[in-house]
């Protein structure tokens, strides 16, 4: 099953609507997110604790790294240069973190507030290789844009 961007971002905004709590709304989106596309193995998200740190928050699927410098890793570079990482191949991408020995592909999105903040990164990894497409990427960050920035 293909997640269904259209009505997954309609239940996320009724879901969502009135909350302001960063990690509530991280735990629903990471819920609906995992639930809705077969390719999603992991998904959830690294929140901004410190500068240059991202410590794990909500998510679904097996163990995650618990903390990630910007300076290393897909989700890293998310952070550090404020722009959605779509890899193909994880094993390819200098600096992977193997959190997950089972990852081959992964797209990782800054997630902004509403004072244009970078507050954390949501990443979601597949087994499955090459699993997400610019779409997906463009998708995704319209929800979170909905949700956290709107």
């Amino acid at each position: 099953m293909r997640a269904d961007y259209e009505t997954l971002a309609k239940t996320i905004l009724a879901l969502t609507e009135g909350e302001d709590d960063q990690v509530a709304l991280m735990a629903t989106v990471t819920c609906e997110l995992h639930h809705s596309d077969d390719r999603f193995d992991w998904t959830g998200f690294y929140r901004v604790v410190a500068p240059e740190l991202l410590k794990i928050g909500p998510y679904q699927g097996g163990h995650g790294c618990l903390q990630i410098p910007f300076s290393r890793g897909v989700c890293g570079a998310a952070a550090r240069t404020g722009e959605v990482q779509l890899v193909a191949d994880v094993d390819a991408f200098p600096g992977h973190i193997a959190c997950a020995s089972s990852t081959r592909s992964e797209v990782v999105l800054p997630v902004w507030d509403k004072a244009g903040d970078l507050i954390a990164v949501l990443d979601i990894d597949s087994d499955q290789p090459d699993a997400f497409t610019q779409d997906d990427a463009d998708q995704l960050a319209a929800i979170l844009a909905q949700v956290f920035s709107a």
